[in-house]
């Protein structure tokens, strides 16, 4: 990695662990922790790492990039106060139109954005809980419904309980996302 100037880590939390040992064996490469789901282009936060991070900890999203706005709401679609968990919601220029196809999963995601000012903007409720530090920074800190992520890949358990249910012979089914190794979710 010797030849790289800047790294950005997206599509899965940035381990800790991996941060430090690329910031200790590369302390001139500048690296990002990055977060943004599809729905919002590629990133719509991210985080610098730096040394004054503390690596025992989950490593926060940042702040917003240029021309994204930051909304951590409760289910009334008020913002809250700083540490307090809410839904992260994403305003901005690179909030998707919707679901190809998919008006009603639209209409639920896709929501008019009372904070921006501009006729008919939009926002994206993530269905992530989060909430902001003192400094401004944001902190994921899960989801607020059963998806999970494998591999850089959104998994709802529950449609996959529904279509083992549909199964002739299958009555009851539970679908649960385990990490017997550390980093290695199933």
């Amino acid at each position: 990695l010797a030849s790289m100037r800047h790294i950005l880590a997206g599509g899965e939390a940035l381990s800790p662990g991996h941060a430090r040992t690329l910031r200790d064996a590369n302390p001139s490469i500048l690296l990002s922790n990055g977060y943004g789901p599809t729905e919002t282009t590629t990133f719509a936060c991210h985080h610098p790492v730096t040394a004054r991070d503390d690596f025992n900890l989950p490593l926060p999203l940042g702040g917003p990039i240029a021309n994204t706005a930051i909304y951590i709401l409760d289910a009334w679609l008020n913002p809250v106060p700083v540490g307090v968990a809410g839904e992260l919601h994403i305003g901005g220029a690179g909030v998707a139109r919707g679901y190809l196809r998919r008006p009603g999963m639209t209409a639920e995601k896709f929501i008019p954005d009372p904070f921006s000012g501009e006729a008919g903007a939009r926002m994206y409720k993530s269905g992530d809980l989060a909430r902001q530090r003192p400094d401004g920074t944001v902190e994921f800190l899960g989801r607020i419904d059963q998806q999970v992520k494998i591999r850089g890949f959104r998994i709802e358990p529950g449609e996959i309980e529904t279509a083992l249910t549909a199964l002739p012979g299958v009555r009851e089914a539970a679908v649960l996302a385990r990490e017997d190794v550390p980093g290695d979710k199933r």
